[in-house]
C-alpha cells in the first residue's frame, strides 16, 4: 500500500469526523480559533491512536461484528440530545467544549479506524507512518470545518437540530451499511 493509499483512506476515515466537527463548530461563539483547535486535536488523536490499537488487538477481538451497533448508539445519543437541547434552549450557543462529549464523539466517529487497523495487520502496512497521516488528515479537515463553520450565526435553533438530525443519519449510515441494507 503507497502513500496515495493511504492519503485517501485517510480523507474517507475523517469523513465522518469532519461532518461532527461542522456540526460542533457551529454552536461555538466565543474563542472559535481555540475551540476549534481542541475540537480538532480530539477527533485527529482518536483517528492516530484507533488504527493502532486495531493493528495491536485485531486478531484478538472480532469488533467488525458489532462496531456499527456502537457508533449508531453513540451517534444517535449525541444526535437526539443536541435536537433536544436545541427545543429546550433560548440560547443555541454553546459555548463550553464538553470533554466527555467530545470523547464520544471521536470514539463514535473512529471506530472505522479501528477496523481498519485490523486490516491493516492482515496487510502488514507500516501502521505507525499511516496513523500519523490518518490523524493529520482528520486533524486539518476538522479544524478547518469547526472553524469555518464557528462562522455562521445560529439565530434560530434549526443549526443544532439538523446537526443532531445529521449525527443520527451518520449513525444510521454506518449501521445500514454494515447491515448491508444500502
Amino acid at each position: 500500500m503507497n502513500i496515495i493509499d493511504i492519503i485517501l483512506i485517510a480523507l474517507s476515515l475523517s469523513m465522518d469526523a469532519l461532518t461532527v466537527s461542522i456540526c460542533k463548530g457551529i454552536t461555538i461563539k466565543n474563542n472559535k480559533l481555540h475551540k476549534s483547535l481542541i475540537i480538532s486535536i480530539f477527533f485527529g488523536l482518536f483517528q492516530t491512536i484507533m488504527p493502532i490499537i486495531g493493528y495491536k488487538f485485531g486478531s484478538l477481538f472480532n469488533i467488525d461484528k458489532i462496531d456499527h451497533w456502537i457508533s449508531f448508539i453513540i451517534l444517535s445519543i449525541i444526535g437526539f440530545k443536541m435536537i433536544k437541547d436545541a427545543i429546550l434552549k433560548e440560547d443555541n450557543y454553546d459555548n463550553k467544549l464538553d470533554i466527555k462529549t467530545l470523547i464520544l464523539l471521536s470514539i463514535a466517529t473512529s471506530i472505522d479506524a479501528l477496523v481498519i487497523g485490523i486490516s491493516f495487520s492482515f496487510l502488514k502496512v507500516n501502521i505507525i507512518l499511516s496513523s500519523i497521516i490518518i490523524g493529520i488528515v482528520t486533524f486539518i479537515l476538522c479544524f478547518i470545518g469547526s472553524y469555518l463553520s464557528s462562522k455562521f450565526t445560529p439565530s434560530s435553533r434549526n443549526y443544532q437540530i439538523v446537526g443532531g438530525l445529521t449525527l443520527f443519519a451518520i449513525g444510521l449510515k454506518i449501521l445500514f451499511e454494515h447491515l448491508k441494507i444500502i
